[in-house]
């Protein structure tokens, strides 16, 4: 048995850095790198950030794909991977404080008119503009899972007023929680800001369509930094045109990387980060040489994804 490291990325954590972490935890693990790989058929395990078509065919005895970070979407809809074949995900802290850092800095971004007070400057102008108060505005967390309940906690910690929406009944201190398909047009119509860290399943593709975006309140910020199929961007391109919401953040886009001719980019309404809205791993990357390790001796393995429900 063998564990593969693989993210085929070159500006993110390196395949040699998470093995050589993999092998400071476990120094008897079989651990290897495309590099490193030898017979391929010993492999039962392979980390990966996606999964590419050819995988399950060069490791015809893959038993398990851990996925390095959250979302799994794209390894339980590839038709290559036999249904034998178990996927497990993380669940770290490290990105969870990131992404909750990312909403707030751009809520507070919003609130304190960064953007105003940056074009005055580059005009000489001295033009005061009051804050808007936290206390009086609303923010909206969609999915409200580790992240978001993270998310959630801090918004609220900082003074907001936060609204939570999930798939299933959630309960979180000082968060209105709401839940169901009904619920989320209820809560878009309050939210001065709404922040998604929802999944990519059936149910969330192109959620904010045209009349999703209708739902939300004039001039309210639309921040995204779960996937980014779960907005229709061109029906959000026109809403924007007319103001519900009034801006929108994406870390995440339909296309990644997003075309240099997109018209995303040069949209007044729209503020783009590169998907860096959670980056580190931190003390995550133990539960891949804990995950092989359960592997092996047949023990329940850490956060396993329900293939058929895609989470």
């Amino acid at each position: 048995m063998a564990l593969l490291i693989e993210t085929g990325l070159t500006d993110w954590i390196s395949d040699d850095d998470i093995a050589h972490d993999v092998r400071q935890q476990h120094p008897d693990m079989d651990v290897r790198t495309p590099a490193t790989l030898g017979d391929a058929s010993e492999v039962t395990m392979v980390a990966v950030v996606g999964l590419s078509d050819d995988h399950p065919k060069r490791l015809p005895n893959l038993q398990l794909v851990q996925k390095l970070g959250a979302g799994v979407e794209t390894i339980v809809s590839n038709p290559n991977l036999p249904s034998h074949v178990r996927v497990t995900r993380l669940k770290p802290d490290a990105p969870a404080q990131e992404i909750a850092e990312w909403f707030v800095a751009y809520v507070l971004r919003h609130q304190r008119h960064m953007a105003f007070h940056e074009a005055a400057q580059r005009r000489a102008e001295w033009v005061p503009k009051a804050p808007l108060c936290a206390p009086e505005t609303v923010v909206g967390v969609l999915g409200l899972g580790h992240i978001g309940t993270r998310s959630a906690a801090m918004l609220r910690a900082v003074g907001f007023q936060v609204m939570g929406w999930s798939r299933s009944p959630k309960q979180i201190e000082g968060v209105t929680c709401l839940h169901g398909n009904a619920a989320l047009p209820e809560l878009l119509g309050q939210c001065d800001h709404v922040c998604s860290i929802l999944p990519s399943t059936p149910e969330t593709i192109g959620l904010f369509d045209a009349e999703m975006l209708v739902a939300m309140k004039p001039g309210s910020q639309l921040l995204n930094a779960g996937r980014g199929d779960l907005i229709d961007e061109t029906a959000l391109v026109a809403a924007l045109n007319n103001g519900t919401p009034g801006h929108a953040v994406l870390d995440v886009t339909s296309t990644e990387p997003l075309p240099s001719d997109h018209r995303l980019w040069a949209h007044p309404g729209v503020t783009i980060t590169p998907h860096v809205s959670g980056w580190h791993l931190g003390e995550a990357l133990t539960d891949v040489g804990e995950n092989f390790r359960r592997l092996s001796t047949g023990d329940p393995l850490l956060h396993e994804v329900d293939r058929a429900r895609g989470y």
